[in-house]
């Protein structure tokens, strides 16, 4: 395949990953249909379903794709010339000001993925773990003195900082989502005191 038949693809898989944000910010998974997908991103139900066999897939492949740029701007976030706990305390609150940047993409991804049922949760937990591996990454390599954070831990702390998240995005208050820094920099601290 020709350099811009690719680049074609991959701009109309663009495309159809924000319609489906959009589609279903506006109206919900459950009622989103495919033809709401290919209106909002301006291609045929065709172009559709050469990338997506339904609207679930699109749905999987939107939340593995932000959840991966939301990872990436944790890995941008960090300093190494920085203790780890500032390292920590940076690559949150990028994290939380990544999340915040997009109200109508973060309810999609932590409300409507739930409607996907075992899929949903199979790709909500595989991402999880992703950021539980940088996180154990992270303060495992610190020089501070200070106990092994183990797997379990990691994923308490990010299951626990996901759902201040969702309340954020239940209360309508997505945009003060950054100001959980401290709160969650504060409990990572306490569980890694030696």
């Amino acid at each position: 395949m020709h350099d811009w038949a690719l680049s074609t693809s991959q701009e109309h898989r663009s495309r159809l990953l924000r319609g489906m944000a959009a589609a279903v910010a506006a109206k919900g998974y459950g009622e989103t249909t495919i033809a709401d997908i290919v209106r909002e991103a301006s291609v045929s139900r065709r172009t559709f379903y050469e990338h997506f066999h339904d609207k679930a897939e699109c749905l999987i492949a939107l939340y593995e794709a932000a959840s991966r740029n939301a990872l990436q701007v944790l890995r941008e976030a960090i300093d190494p010339a920085q203790g780890w706990e500032e390292q920590v305390e940076r690559a949150i609150g990028a994290y939380l000001q990544c999340l915040a940047s997009n109200p109508v993409l973060l309810r999609t991804l932590f409300v409507e993925i739930q409607g996907l049922g075992s899929d949903g949760l199979e790709v909500r937990r595989a991402m999880h773990r992703e950021i539980c591996d940088f996180l154990l990454q992270l303060v495992n390599a610190g020089t501070a003195p200070h106990s092994p954070m183990t797997p379990e831990i990691a994923m308490v702390l990010i299951g626990g900082m996901h759902e201040l998240v969702l309340q954020a995005i239940e209360d309508g208050q997505v945009e003060e989502l950054p100001a959980l820094t401290a709160t969650a920099t504060r409990l990572l601290k306490a569980v890694t005191r030696a």
